[in-house]
């Protein structure tokens, strides 16, 4: 590291910070992309009977550390001649620092909703409201069907109502599920 001898202090140490934290950071990626050691982003988000929710994700981690240094290095190193004051330029880096950790939490927090389980069950529908798409005749004479919103996708659904005849248009609430096939709704 010869050509760190001729800069200031504070340049060298932003640089002894970013070699070996870059290095870490680029063999942490390619183990976790290999599937091997490193720590476990699951361990890392929920601990054993806690669901992933409900639990804040854990602020100090070797993880967090290195994203911070990654940060915080090479923005000093990015904006040293830049930013004359060099207490400005500490307090960017160390706000660049948290960013990286932060953008680390928004990234797993986005992949870990793709592990939600989002199958459809009609059982998922009781309580919810929907709006009438073909009108539902009175007193389980006969089927009508209903749209509905169900975990951000919507579905046409079979309907009966045990009262009036429901118009097209209508906002109905589905009670119950009959037969595992077909929905009893209300007006609302």
């Amino acid at each position: 590291m010869n050509f760190l001898e001729n800069y200031e202090p504070l340049l060298k140490a932003f640089w002894y910070i970013a070699l070996p934290v870059s290095l870490f950071f680029a063999l942490q990626t390619v183990m976790t992309f290999m599937g091997i050691g490193g720590e476990d982003v699951e361990t890392e988000l929920e601990t054993e009977g806690h669901d992933h929710s409900d639990m804040p994700f854990e602020l100090f981690t070797l993880r967090n550390l290195i994203n911070f240094l990654l940060g915080f290095s090479w923005t000093g190193i990015s904006f040293y001649h830049a930013i004359e004051n060099k207490t400005l330029l500490i307090g960017l880096a160390v706000l660049v620092g948290i960013g990286f950790v932060a953008l680390f939490f928004f990234v797993i927090k986005q992949m870990m909703r793709l592990n939600e389980n989002n199958s459809f069950s009609l059982d998922k529908t009781i309580h919810q409201t929907g709006t009438v798409y073909l009108t539902i005749p009175e007193k389980k004479s006969g089927k009508g069907k209903i749209q509905i919103s169900v975990n951000g996708s919507f579905h046409e659904l079979d309907a009966l109502t045990e009262n009036d005849r429901i118009e097209t248009g209508t906002l109905v609430k589905v009670i119950k599920v009959e037969n595992n096939a077909v929905l009893i709704v209300e007006k609302i």
